[in-house]
């Protein structure tokens, strides 16, 4: 009887996680079998879809609340299958809000429960790794400050590295990147990068546009350059853009290509979150600014404990980079900073050299590790094998 393994993953980044996973599982076990919830990339796999991953997209938390009822009522029908059909693990990946409950049940009837993707407990305060120890037999970490946090508390852990390591080059290709995007080999380049959803585009975009106009007076060459996720975000800074009457300023605005835009810019303005681990991995200096709600902002500074939200400074424990948060990101204050970094080259190569060390010591081979960590919880597993790697 093959090995059956139940997986939900959360958004497209689950999805790309997963996937990698379930090929380096099958390099071990080529006859594993997958179901639960994924998406095209999992399917592409050969991972059976009951729900697309899709359906576990929520924007906020109102829209959280209006969909408590689906989502409720596919966690507790998918926790009836996985409960009928006995596979041999369930894991979850990523999202942490949908998946712990899905974990603790299934690790109550008897099988083993690991989760993919440490929740940030290490940003907030209060007790949320208690109810993880009752949820998960096994986590797997990312980052490597994360393991000491799981032990402490009795929950068996591994540190397996971030996927973006394994895929980004250790000398990203300047030049290749602004040949692509038909940018000027010696100009100057300048990547504003708002944020992947709408509301942190509708917050940042305006002062973003006046930075940039800030910069131009100083910079009369300098072009920017915009990568933007969707086509509503593509909007949303098409409408800020003429609400600023902003015409003159030398802006591209792009469909995807946020890799290629931070590799061929001199220095970035990125909003905190996945994006400025991307913009490190590609040595880039930056400043990291954010913007949200004020009552939301204030209940976020009194719950967090770390002095940083942008992932740089965190991995670094020092702040390496600038964050400019809420009042403090004026357009004269991010202009500022981020000529700084454009009138100091020493500083930028020493942040590069940082930056190539954090690099190194993220990039662990993550599906791999992963995958070994996995294999001792399954029956019937044989060895681990480090010579079978995926190609």
């Amino acid at each position: 009887m093959a090995i059956r393994i139940a997986m939900v993953a959360g958004e497209a980044s689950g999805d790309l996680l997963a996937s990698h996973l379930i090929r380096a599982i099958r390099h071990q076990i080529p006859d594993a079998e997958f179901f639960g919830i994924g998406g095209p990339k999992m399917q592409a796999e050969g991972f059976d879809v009951r729900w697309p991953c899709e359906l576990l997209a929520v924007h906020g938390y109102v829209d959280a609340l209006k969909r408590y009822r689906e989502l409720s009522g596919i966690r507790r029908t998918l926790l009836k299958q996985v409960k009928a059909e006995r596979p041999d693990a369930f894991i979850g990946v990523d999202a942490p809000d949908f998946n712990l409950w899905l974990e603790r049940k299934v690790r109550g009837a008897g099988m083993p429960a690991i989760h993919f993707v440490s929740p940030s407990i290490w940003a907030w305060r209060g007790g949320r790794i208690k109810g993880i120890a009752r949820s998960v037999s096994h986590m797997l970490c990312l980052f490597p400050f994360e393991p000491a946090l799981y032990e402490r508390a009795g929950i068996p852990v591994s540190y397996v590295g971030h996927p973006l390591a394994d895929a980004f080059p250790l000398q990203p290709d300047r030049e290749h990147a602004r040949e692509l995007l038909g940018l000027p080999a010696g100009g100057r380049v300048i990547a504003l990068l708002p944020g992947s959803r709408q509301s942190e585009v509708r917050n940042l975009a305006p002062t973003y546009i006046e930075t940039a106009k800030v910069l131009l007076e100083r910079h009369p060459e300098a072009c920017f350059v915009v990568p933007l996720a969707t086509r509503e975000t593509r909007q949303l800074f098409a409408e800020a853009l003429c609400a600023a009457q902003a015409g003159e300023l030398p802006i591209r605005m792009l469909f995807g290509h946020s890799v290629e835009a931070m590799t061929a810019a001199d220095v970035v303005l990125v909003a905190s979150g996945t994006a400025s681990l991307e913009a490190a991995l590609l040595k880039r200096p930056m400043v990291i600014s954010y913007r949200i709600g004020k009552w939301q902002y204030r209940l976020m500074k009194r719950l967090a404990y770390l002095p940083w939200v942008g992932l740089p400074n965190i991995l670094c424990n020092e702040t390496v980079v600038p964050e400019l948060l809420q009042d403090e990101a004026t357009p004269a204050a991010l202009a500022d900073a981020l000529d700084r970094w454009l009138s100091d080259p020493d500083g930028c190569a020493q942040l590069a050299q940082r930056f190539d060390a954090l690099h190194r010591q993220l990039r662990q081979n993550t599906a791999e590790k992963a995958a070994a960590a996995i294999l001792p919880y399954l029956n019937r597993t044989p060895e681990w094998n480090p010579s079978r790697q995926p190609a």
